[in-house]
C-alpha cells in the first residue's frame, strides 16, 4: 500500500492532504513512495532515449547508446530522490521562520507528494518529441505548485495567508534548487559524463 495517497492527491487533493496529516506514515513511507514514483521518469525516460529516439521539430531522430541512456537514467533515478530529500529539508528548515515546528516526516510527506505529478509526468516520454514533453511538463509542474499552495495549510498547521507565503518561498527555494541540479548536470557533462549518441 505504498502508492495509496496516489489517487487521492489527483482526485480529491484537500481530503487526501487531511488524510495524509491525520495518520503520518513513517519516514520510509514517504521515502519508499518517492522512490518507487522516480522510477517512471527514469525507466521511460531510458526506453525512449535508447529505443524509440527523441524527435526535435523536423529534424532527425535522436539516440543515445544503450550504455549512455542507462547511465543517464540512474543519475537521473538519484538525482531526482536527492532533489526531493532536498526540499523536504528546506521545507522543514524554512518552516522555523513561520513558526511552524514540522517533522522531518511530514516535510519529506509534503515535499514527496508535492513532487508525484512532475514524476507522472515521465510517463510523456513515451511519445519522445519535446514540445508534447514540455507541454504535459508544464501542465505537471503546475499541479505540483497546486498541491504545495493546498497541503501548506494542512500538513504545516498554519493559517492560509501564512501558508500562501510558506508556499511561494518553498517554490522560490525549490526553484534554486532545481537550477544547482541543472548547473551539477552541466559540469558533469563538460567533464567526459555526458550523453554518447548513435549516428
Amino acid at each position: 500500500m505504498i502508492l495509496n495517497h496516489l489517487v487521492g492527491i489527483y482526485t480529491h487533493p484537500k481530503e487526501e492532504w487531511q488524510t495524509i496529516d491525520k495518520k503520518h506514515e513513517s519516514y520510509f513511507y514517504a521515502l519508499s513512495h518517492i522512490a518507487i514514483i522516480a522510477l517512471i521518469p527514469a525507466l521511460v525516460g531510458y526506453y525512449a532515449s535508447a529505443h524509440l529516439g527523441w524527435r526535435i521539430g523536423a529534424g532527425d531522430v535522436i539516440k543515445l547508446t544503450e550504455t549512455s541512456a542507462l547511465t543517464m537514467a540512474v543519475s537521473l533515478y538519484f538525482g531526482l530522490i536527492v532533489g526531493v530529500i532536498g526540499l523536504a529539508i528546506l521545507i522543514h528548515e524554512l518552516a522555523n521562520a513561520f513558526e511552524a515546528k514540522p517533522t522531518y516526516t511530514q516535510s519529506l510527506e509534503l515535499a514527496a507528494y508535492t513532487a508525484t505529478p512532475l514524476f507522472m509526468v515521465g510517463f510523456a516520454a513515451l511519445y519522445p518529441v519535446l514540445w508534447f514533453v514540455m507541454t504535459i511538463g508544464l501542465v505537471g509542474l503546475s499541479y505540483s505548485v497546486y498541491l504545495l499552495y493546498s497541503g501548506v495549510p494542512i500538513l504545516m498547521h498554519m493559517p492560509e495567508d501564512k501558508g500562501f507565503i510558506y508556499s511561494s518561498s518553498v517554490v522560490t527555494c525549490g526553484l534554486v534548487l532545481l537550477v544547482i541540479l541543472m548547473a551539477s548536470s552541466v559540469i558533469l557533462w563538460s567533464m567526459g559524463f555526458g550523453p554518447v549518441y548513435l549516428h
